[in-house]
């Protein structure tokens, strides 16, 4: 993929998801640039009709972006079961409904196992990110951590379907880690590591 590297002072971080927004402002923090959001903008969410993460993740940096005439990230992840499939996979915040209860989502999941025959409970996160500029260019990234189910949900961390994954390696899940400690591992810094070698050479170690 060719490389871009960012120059400019401002960045709009294209997510509705208050979670999502301070884990990337987190991420970006060393960056000494000015980090927005679309509630600055007071900006709507488009319509995710994209078949992948990839694709959702450039749906919404791109209409971002030229909402607003400045560079775009977006950030678009979900969980996915493979005894369930691959679910809920890109419909990870439809399962939570229109008022993102995810308690309710992790509920419907529990269900769904429970009602296969020897579950392997084994699942990843993925999480792209996409970087739109309003001169049409993009580039877009991804990341991938392999876990475990657990149930019941455990931590008040996090975000979104973090009580109920534990990633390999690890003994609590992601609700009950340290943020500083999931900014590391995660699937999405392993994405924005990615990010890093294309866009913000700075920011290397």
């Amino acid at each position: 993929m060719e490389k871009r590297v960012f120059t400019d002072n401002k960045l709009v971080i294209a997510s509705h998801n208050e979670g999502k927004i301070t884990e990337i402002k987190d991420l970006l923090l060393p960056l000494n640039i000015e980090i927005l959001s679309v509630y600055d903008f007071h900006i709507e969410e488009p319509e995710e009709n994209g078949k992948t993460f990839e694709e959702n993740a450039l749906i919404k940096s791109t209409f971002v972006s030229q909402k607003t005439g400045l560079p775009s990230m977006s950030d678009d992840s979900g969980i996915c079961f493979y005894d369930l499939g691959g679910d809920p996979g890109i419909y990870s915040a439809r399962w939570a409904g229109l008022n993102k209860d995810f308690d309710l989502a992790m509920s419907k999941i529990n269900d769904a196992i429970k009602k296969k025959k020897d579950p392997s409970y084994e699942c990843h996160f993925i999480c792209s990110l996409s970087i739109s500029w309003p001169d049409g260019y993009d580039v877009t990234v991804s990341g991938q951590i392999e876990g475990k189910f657990c149930w019941p949900p455990v931590g008040d961390k996090g975000f979104g379907y973090d009580p109920i994954f534990k990633p390999l390696g690890y003994d609590i899940t992601f609700g009950q880690m340290d943020p500083l400690v999931k900014h590391k591992i995660s699937h999405r810094s392993i994405a924005f590591n990615k990010l890093i070698n294309l866009c913000f050479p700075s920011l290397k170690c």
